[in-house]
């Protein structure tokens, strides 16, 4: 059997900044409705950053749009908070807007498991942890969600992990910490103790893009209203993913179209040769 996911990411809803075209977000999210609904998809996924933040009362009212808008889906959504969602609203506020818990959770579709890995989006501003805080608490999470897993696992989250490449990217090519959690080591060493494929999926970095770690595929899938690599117009981009048996199909619409298939496994690759110079095989070549 076929799990069939709709999926928007960094809808980014209010008015446009630097590339970001959030006049747009609600007309899209109208179109995504439709998508949704014409793929068959049997589940949806906000990956978060619903808004462009701007104060507290303002950030309140854009999410309460944002999810009037999303009333036009037909399937459940599973929301996550991104860092916009967080700068200026608590997850019990985001909660309330949303009607649903934001915490982790573990749903069996199918033959698959998905893993809401919702951890901790809020940027630190202003002192000296400036950036993301991976907790323990959400590490530990993951950790045991994988150890656990006796299917295959998708694991979603707002940020990625694979601590991919962000040359050309308009936003992170000279910013990359603020593109992945702090940490991710560890969090790509909990993924390596699964005994079953693992496909991780994120937003977060507006882009779509696919990075293989340890024998684990890494999605990350562009914003509704991005537009640098549109040439200025919103990207519009609508994900669907496919999940089979031993097959997995992720394609995206809109301007910036994308698709890939998968076939993840279970097995993982040999761990990494540390640095040439501290080798001592190598260092006996010399």
């Amino acid at each position: 059997m076929t799990t069939r996911i709709a999926i928007v990411a960094d809808i980014h809803h209010g008015a446009p900044s630097a590339t970001k075209r959030g006049d747009a977000a609600l007309g899209l999210i109208e179109d995504f409705a439709r998508f949704a609904a014409d793929t068959g998809a049997s589940h949806v996924l906000d990956l978060g950053d619903r808004i462009s933040d701007v104060d507290h009362d303002t950030d309140l009212a854009l999410q309460t749009e944002v999810a009037q808008a999303l009333r036009a889906v037909q399937a459940p959504i599973w929301h996550l908070c991104g860092n916009h969602d967080r700068d200026h609203l608590s997850v019990a506020e985001n909660e309330a807007i949303l009607g649903q818990s934001l915490g982790h959770e573990v749903h069996d579709v199918d033959g698959w498991r998905i893993a809401l890995w919702r951890a901790d989006s809020r940027i630190r501003r202003g002192d000296e942890r400036r950036g993301f805080v991976l907790t323990e608490a959400d590490l530990l999470w993951l950790s045991r969600t994988v150890q656990a897993a006796d299917r295959p696992l998708l694991v979603v989250s707002h940020v990625p992990v694979s601590g991919h490449s962000q040359t050309g990217n308009y936003y992170f090519q000279n910013n990359p910490a603020s593109s992945v959690y702090p940490m991710a080591d560890r969090a790509r060493a909990a993924l390596a103790q699964a005994r079953v494929p693992v496909v991780c999926l994120a937003g977060h970095v507006h882009w779509n893009t696919v990075t293989t770690v340890d024998g684990i595929a890494h999605l990350t899938q562009q914003s509704l209203t991005e537009s640098f690599t549109t040439q200025g117009a919103p990207a519009g981009a609508m994900g669907l993913l496919e999940l089979d048996e031993g097959r997995v199909h992720w394609q995206v619409a809109g301007l910036d179209p994308f698709a890939v298939t998968l076939t993840p496994r279970a097995t993982r690759w040999t761990p990494p040769m540390p640095d040439f110079a501290a080798h001592p095989e190598a260092r006996r070549g010399r």
